[in-house]
């Protein structure tokens, strides 16, 4: 089995589109992964050797899987280039997961363009199983929420924008 380009170009899409942080593949003809973690997407797709397999179709190489990842990603990047928002930047007081509604079946806490007041609860972040409401520091307009759904959050890192 080879891995055509557009069926990598179609992985790193719904990898992107995921809240996956790790996504690994390997065949004894190639290994193929992603990850989120290091703040850009890597993907590798090195073939491996087996002296008693074949090939039935043409094996993509390394250096072309890499010159079409970095295009695809640098087209992407073109394209959504996104527009900074304007506000203060609520940023993450301790390392957990990100709830932005109370529970799976009610509605997040806020969306964008919602006015908040002060101490009002923007999303809760598990720590250690313990829920930790993260509160708006003033009155405002939420103007982006920047982190995702039960994403992974570190110290400091930047959860929501208030104008």
């Amino acid at each position: 089995m080879s891995l055509q380009i557009n069926e990598v170009k179609a992985l790193m899409t719904q990898f992107d589109g995921s809240t996956l942080r790790d996504f690994s593949y390997a065949t004894s003809e190639f290994n193929l992964s992603f990850s989120k973690n290091t703040g850009s997407q890597v993907a590798s797709a090195a073939p491996t050797t087996v002296a008693s397999a074949p090939a039935i179709a043409p094996e993509v190489s390394q250096a072309q899987v890499t010159e079409s990842v970095v295009a695809a990603t640098e087209t992407v990047a073109s394209e959504a280039a996104p527009e900074v928002a304007e506000g203060e930047v609520v940023t993450s007081p301790l390392v957990g997961v990100a709830y932005l509604k109370p529970a799976p079946d009610k509605s997040d806490f806020i969306s964008v363009g919602d006015s908040v007041k002060k101490g009002q609860t923007l999303l809760i972040i598990e720590a250690m199983k313990v829920m930790n409401e993260i509160p708006a520091p003033k009155d405002g307009v939420v103007t982006e929420i920047i982190v995702s759904p039960e994403a992974m959050v570190e110290y400091g890192e930047e959860l929501v924008r208030i104008k």
